[in-house]
């Protein structure tokens, strides 16, 4: 679908930290795919280089479908654990696709 709207997130965990992030993402992806009709893919990813490195790779209808993501309760739970666990959120970048 053209104009679909990816989000790539990138966070830096620690060794005490990344497994209880990992379960965190995971419940958010699986939440998201199954809840969001706007949330056609979401996809959790670690670094074979970076041992403490989670990525994100979430695609969504348009920019209003992420938006209405970061109201749902798994997205809740997503951003309390952010806090609690001092995740250090290194970059996320919003791209517009483009082909095929």
């Amino acid at each position: 679908m053209a104009g679909e709207l990816t989000v790539i997130a990138e966070f830096e965990t620690t060794p005490a930290t990344y497994d209880r992030f990992l379960k965190v993402c995971t419940y958010d992806s699986e939440r998201s795919v199954a809840d969001e009709s706007g949330c056609h893919s979401f996809t959790v990813l670690s670094s074979e280089t970076e041992a403490d490195t989670v990525i994100l790779m979430e695609v969504y209808t348009d920019h209003a479908a992420f938006e209405e993501h970061l109201r749902t309760p798994h997205f809740e739970v997503f951003s309390n654990a952010v806090k609690e666990l001092d995740i250090k959120e290194r970059s996320v970048r919003f791209l517009k696709k483009r082909a095929p």
